[in-house]
């Protein structure tokens, strides 16, 4: 999840996939309504900030800044690369540094517990290393020995801490307290990190197979930020609770970057306490009929389908990403 920063110019050119995998800038609105009638002015309250992004405001500034720069700089960088590059070299640089991540892989695997996996990854980064040439060449998949991703977030996380808000740095893009403290860890502990003009390799490598991902985001969301972020967010649970369901979280946010339909209790929030008062009013009201029950089992279907079409989407997301 995280690029190796080396010290310098290499830092600020090194780009995670998820920073790069939203390319449109993301417009707001705010709507006032008046009823001419009644001459009271109904206005829509401001969204509150969630608990996993309290930094809204900030975070949506800084997503900003970072597809302007994108689009201005770091695009036509990989662009050129993509142009001149044969493709056979690409395959061969993803697979230097796949490999080179390996070394965080094993490390994480033992600090996690996960002595088999660790021995299995062990197995895979030597292989590629010595057979592979210096992992040019993704040999260990041949025989078997398939990938695993783990890094010192994930860790944290087996640890007990919590994931923390979600924040968008700039240059950096998308993480959390916790993932971004455990990120400077896995770079100390990356020896790439030490060899200058890796980083600038490497951030160039990730946006060019990040276009595909981008070009996914124009076209499946309405509020990309909102989609990268629970991307982001699902896609780190999923590895935290090794591809296990969390149902812990609520995943129906990612609704709102598809479809643009209004709640209307969202909307007014008076409409609710108005039916309830009503209600009140009229014990006859109160009293369930078929008629309510067959009414709500629609809204119910309708949620349930729309979250399965939203979680296909991020797993579509993230099979785009993986290549």
């Amino acid at each position: 999840m995280f690029t190796r920063f080396h010290p310098g110019i290499s830092q600020a050119l090194s780009v995670p996939v998820f920073l790069v995998a939203s390319a449109s800038i993301l417009t707001g609105c705010a709507s006032t309504g008046k009823d001419k009638e009644s001459s009271v002015e109904i206005t829509t309250p401001p969204p509150q900030a969630s608990q996993t992004d309290p930094f809204e405001g900030f975070n949506r500034s800084m997503y900003n800044f970072n597809m302007k720069l994108d689009k201005y700089f770091f695009k036509p960088v990989s662009d050129g690369y993509k142009f001149i590059t044969p493709d056979f070299v690409e395959t061969g640089v993803s697979n230097f540094f796949n490999n080179l991540k390996g070394i965080n892989v094993v490390l994480n695997d033992f600090l996690q517990g996960k002595f088999a996996q660790g021995a299995s990854d062990s197995g895979r980064f030597l292989t590629n290393t010595t057979i592979g040439v210096v992992g040019l060449v993704d040999v260990a998949s041949e025989l078997g020995l398939h990938p695993n991703v783990e890094d010192f977030g994930q860790t944290l996380a087996v640890w007990g801490v919590g994931e923390g808000p979600y924040l968008v740095l700039p240059v950096m893009g998308p993480t959390t307290i916790r993932d971004g403290s455990g990120g400077i860890v896995d770079k100390a502990a990356n020896p790439g990190t030490y060899v200058p003009f890796t980083g600038i390799i490497e951030g160039i490598n990730d946006r060019a197979k990040a276009q595909g991902a981008l070009n996914f985001i124009d076209e499946a969301s309405l509020d990309p930020y909102v989609f990268t972020r629970e991307s982001f967010l699902q896609h780190r649970r999923h590895l935290v609770n090794d591809g296990k369901t969390d149902i812990g979280h609520d995943h129906l946010d990612l609704d709102a970057s598809f479809d643009n339909s209004a709640d209307p209790k969202r909307d007014n929030p008076g409409a609710e306490k108005s039916v309830a008062d009503a209600s009140s009013k009229d014990p006859v009201s109160v009293k369930p009929t078929d008629k309510t029950a067959s009414a709500k089992r629609p809204a119910y279907e309708a949620m349930i389908e729309a979250f399965e079409q939203n979680s296909a989407k991020v797993d579509r997301l993230s099979e785009i990403i993986n290549r």
